[in-house]
């Protein structure tokens, strides 16, 4: 029995659902046979971001609503008769929050409490809260667990430590059946260049020698994104869950500059790596290492990442080589 049983011809809202995770998640939702809700923030020319790109079966299933979670009449009118709501709606450029840390307040902390008071006001039997791994800054110990402590070192990642303490005090408070969910490298087709696979990846098949990135040292653990996916898919629908914080990631760290080796070798480029000025952050800002323990994940929501680093860097490459026209090479993407 496939695991969205329950939720098969439910109404769930999918807020970020225009964005990288966003709009797998909708694809899978709508494959499985729920109503979706999707969340895309308004724009004047009324596009639906990567939902453009989307099969147009998927898209003629979708309810999509144009808004800013900031809004919270419009967030509550969104939510009225949902049983779920996948929160993912969030600006996280780090580097944009060392520029505009209000609007990064505005729309992660705020766009939650809309959300939270929406699910409160209408009785939604699950709340799925986006948090990162961003929130346990360089971590005191490996690997990283649920437990512990956390250490913002970026306007963006203090912004989550405050939505996801929200979102577990309304659970606390009132009642509200929230699950707060800490995805940690989640890459894969449709990630904007200004994370660093994409953005190496795609000056790599520009043809370009050298390739225009920050520090090679820092150490990440990677997820594909349809494994990501599968534990939002699961938090939803897993009993007994409420209240919980739950890690997603593979337990296993790569450095960028192993990265960068795959990445060569993926793409059959030769090339070299020079030192971009704008993609370094603060030496005090910067997370060293985030390596998960995915232990809670498999017990809890019986959760593990299936997809190799290898087979996910190909299945991205194929589709950026597929997209290349859609990404700028050349420019820093904040």
């Amino acid at each position: 029995m496939s695991e969205l049983a329950s939720l098969r011809g439910a109404t769930v809202v999918v807020t970020g659902s225009a964005g990288f995770i966003g709009s797998h998640l909708t694809e899978r939702l709508v494959a499985e046979g729920a109503k979706v809700r999707a969340v895309v923030h308004y724009n004047s020319q009324g596009t639906w971001g990567w939902l453009d790109s989307v099969p147009a079966e998927t898209r003629a299933a979708l309810d999509v609503r144009l808004g800013d979670v900031r809004d919270a009449e419009w967030v509550s009118e969104t939510c009225r008769d949902a049983r779920a709501v996948f929160h993912l709606a969030a600006l996280i450029a780090i580097p944009h929050s060392y520029v505009a840390p209000r609007s990064v307040v505005e729309t992660n902390v705020v766009g939650t409490l809309n959300v939270l008071e929406a699910a409160r006001r209408w009785g939604i039997s699950r709340v799925v809260h986006t948090s990162t791994s961003e929130v346990y800054g360089t971590p005191a110990e490996l690997p990283i667990r649920e437990t512990h402590p956390l250490n913002a070192q970026s306007p963006y990642a203090a912004s989550k430590v405050a939505a996801d303490q929200l979102a577990l005090s309304y659970q606390k408070s009132f009642g509200v059946p929230v699950v707060v969910l800490r995805p940690f490298n989640t890459y894969g087709p449709r990630q904007s260049a200004r994370a660093v696979l994409p953005a190496m990846l795609t000056q790599l098949l520009a043809g370009k020698k050298e390739i225009k990135l920050g520090r090679l040292d820092t150490r990440r653990d990677l997820t594909f994104v349809s494994d990501t996916v599968d534990g939002f898919v699961r938090a939803a629908v897993t009993p007994g869950i409420e209240g919980e914080t739950i890690q997603l990631g593979t337990g296993t760290p790569y450095s960028i500059e192993e990265l960068f080796t795959m990445s060569c070798r993926v793409t059959g480029v030769d090339a070299k790596v020079i030192t971009d000025e704008r993609r370094l952050r603060p030496d005090a800002s910067e997370v060293l290492v985030l390596q998960s323990d995915p232990a809670v994940a498999g017990a809890r929501l019986g959760w593990s990442a299936r997809t190799s680093l290898e087979e996910g860097l190909r299945r991205t490459c194929d589709f950026l080589r597929q997209n290349l026209g859609s990404y700028k090479p050349n420019e820093l993407h904040l």
